[in-house]
């Protein structure tokens, strides 16, 4: 029983001490650089970088001196019997002898050291194998893209939900209070029941909309826990808001930097493509070379009729072999030619395909770039809506409890004001994301 309760302790106490150590708050670029290190798609990324050094050095070692060792024991339970001359044992002409050769037991232990002396599909191997390294890496780069760009989208999804969630609320405050004095008016017969039920569609479906919200704060904040790499029910706090964010995400001098192609991931992924499929054709034509190969080889053989190998009885006798193998492909009913032919081909397509890659690669920064302005100028158009309907709503409630404006307009004022409060927030969502696709294009982390 203590040893239950100290063993469930120390668990608490790990447990609480991993909580302790996870953050508590980020701030953008904090839950970028963390997700870096721990989002999972990040670090399989990572491995598969160390995979690719392992793999390295597998090709490599394919040509360096290989030794192997074998040990062999055979048991005789029936030895084979040979016909001998019987005149040979002084016995009649004609007939013969059943005589058996050596022992039943035997045990042989060999050891061979190979050697590839030369080997052309070795050599593209090798060369292979930088590329494939320099794909792995290439392809790490991307996906940390592709994790700074969730966690930035997650991240403003966070504050978009949160903001969603205090205007509702002050929405719909205003609008309990506006029912609240509605109600009093009717009730002294200063007003129209219609006028209470206007107030109450809205109110309703403002209530939805607020409910809505809160839980889209929690799954939002998940979301973005799932892709920094943390738990997903854990309680982390984001130190920014929307309204800043945004304004620092407005660098108008992103629009001027220059396009370098060979910067861009993708590019180099294309280009990868088109190493590999060059290094898939001199390996299609290296199969026509000769390959050498040398061996030594060293073994000792033991003979017994009972296994007393390991006695120091027996005696045993050792044998070593040099030598070298040459194989000379000759005809292959032109499979070879094929082979190389199709090589040749798959090169081509995947010149053919850099160069698309190059076109829409450049067609994208344009877009990019276009999609950036059009989300800046829709925030700033947005903003200014925002004020003007704010103003609009406030004159038509004010017009309304002195009985110059009816509840319908009331009801169209405010519905258009929560309209154009959503446009807003979404218009700072838009100029953050626009802000991080151009980047990604360009490979700059600003």
């Amino acid at each position: 029983m203590k040893i239950r309760f100290i063993l469930i302790f120390i668990f608490i106490l790990s447990v609480k001490g991993y909580a302790q150590d996870l953050p508590k708050s980020f701030s953008l670029e904090e839950a970028i650089a963390f997700a870096l290190e721990n989002n999972y798609s990040a670090i399989n990324a990572n491995r598969d970088v160390l995979d690719a050094k392992k793999q390295k050095w597998e090709t490599i070692a394919d040509g360096l001196p290989q030794i192997s060792g074998a040990i062999s024991y055979q048991n005789q339970l029936k030895q084979p019997v040979s016909l001998i001359p019987a005149e040979f044992f002084g016995g009649e002409a004609g007939t013969f002898q059943a005589i058996t050769f050596g022992q039943p037991q035997q045990a042989t232990a060999t050891a061979t050291l190979r050697q590839q002396i030369f080997d052309g599909s070795y050599i593209v191997g090798v060369q292979a194998t930088k590329t494939f390294l320099n794909y792995s890496a290439n392809n790490k780069e991307k996906t940390d893209l592709e994790v700074r760009k969730a966690v930035v989208e997650a991240y403003g999804n966070v504050l978009l939900a949160q903001e969603s969630v205090t205007i509702l609320e002050k929405n719909l405050a205003t609008l309990e209070k506006n029912l609240f004095e509605t109600t009093k008016i009717f009730e002294n017969g200063l007003g129209e029941e219609e006028s209470v039920e206007q107030l109450q569609i809205t109110l309703s479906s403002v209530d939805n909309q607020l409910k809505n919200a809160i839980r889209l704060k929690g799954i939002t904040l998940q979301m973005l826990n799932l892709l920094i790499g943390i738990p997903i029910e854990s309680p982390t706090q984001l130190t920014e808001n929307l309204d800043d964010l945004t304004l620092k995400q407005i660098d108008l001098d992103l629009l001027e930097s220059p396009f370098d192609l060979e910067n861009n991931v993708d590019y180099k992924l294309a280009t990868n493509l088109n190493e590999q499929r060059s290094l898939e054709l001199k390996l299609a034509k290296s199969r026509a070379l000769p390959t050498l190969n040398a061996f030594v080889n060293y073994g000792s053989a033991s003979y017994s009729d009972s296994f007393d190998f390991l006695s120091g009885d027996p005696e045993w006798y050792n044998s070593s072999i040099m030598g070298f193998d040459l194989n000379i492909p000759i005809f292959s009913s032109l499979k070879r030619s094929a082979s190389t032919q199709r090589a040749k081909i798959a090169l081509e397509k995947a010149k053919t395909q850099l160069t698309e890659a190059e076109e829409q690669l450049r067609l994208q920064w344009q877009q990019a770039k276009s999609d950036y302005i059009l989300a800046i100028e829709q925030y700033e158009t947005a903003k200014n809506n925002l004020a003007l309907a704010e103003r609009i709503e406030n004159k038509n409630e004010i017009k309304y409890f002195e009985g110059l404006a009816s509840s319908f307009e009331l009801r169209q004022a405010q519905t258009q004001l929560y309209s154009t409060q959503q446009e807003y927030l979404q218009s700072m969502v838009a100029v953050i994301n626009a802000k991080t696709t151009l980047e990604n294009i360009l490979n700059s982390k600003s």
